[in-house]
């Protein structure tokens, strides 16, 4: 049984997507073990207590020194036992302390089809508000493995989304959640829960 923790930073939706697949049998060999937020107001956090599930804070407030914030965060990941970490909403940048300690065992959902519209400072609605900018006729989220860069890691899955003409960046933004990020979130992590997903050459191969 894989066990995953799953980082937030706000409402949750990609999380309930998650804990709605394992419910529903979309994700199997998985279970999620602890909820982790920046945020003491994340209701994401509520989602997860009425699951029954574990979580944690670990703010800026708590550890306003860098060594001491990322220490404590990998300390979470690694005494709740998880295997997978999934950064599902999550606006903190993972230290590469975390990432040297998970390799190929962190994954993040990106709303958009990588590399497009990606990168440091590109992140929730700026996305959607640069691709309706750009005049872009698909657009769509990411999901993929998380390496020392920012949304340069090996791409698991991805799933294409119609921009239409009326737009505006929250309706775009709410489409992709719903037709790209609740369904390929799921998938990968049910994927990886399976075997199914192997990284050679800084390429997913997925079997």
């Amino acid at each position: 049984m894989l066990k995953a923790a799953v980082m937030v930073s706000g409402g949750g939706t990609n999380l309930q997507a998650i804990l709605d697949a394992i419910t529903d049998g979309k994700i199997t060999n998985a279970e999620v073990v602890l909820v982790i937020s920046n945020s003491t107001k994340a209701f994401a956090l509520e989602r997860a207590k009425k699951a029954g599930i574990p979580t944690a804070c670990v703010t800026r407030r708590q550890y306003p020194e860098p060594e001491a914030f990322n220490a404590a965060l990998l300390s979470l990941l690694q005494e709740s036992g998880a295997d997978l970490v999934v950064l599902a909403g999550c606006l903190v940048v993972i230290p590469q302390c975390v990432v040297d300690a998970f390799p190929n065992r962190i994954i993040n959902i990106h709303p958009a089809l990588i590399p497009s519209f990606c990168g440091t400072g590109c992140y929730g609605l700026k996305v959607h508000e640069q691709a309706l900018a750009r005049g872009v006729k698909v657009t769509g989220a990411t999901v993929h493995f998380v390496d020392g860069g920012t949304d340069t890691g090996p791409i698991i899955l991805q799933k294409a989304v119609e921009v239409r003409q009326d737009d505006t960046p929250e309706i775009l933004q709410r489409r992709v959640m719903e037709e790209a990020e609740w369904v390929i979130l799921p998938r990968a992590i049910d994927l990886i829960a399976n075997g199914r997903v192997q990284v050679t050459d800084g390429r997913v191969i997925l079997s």
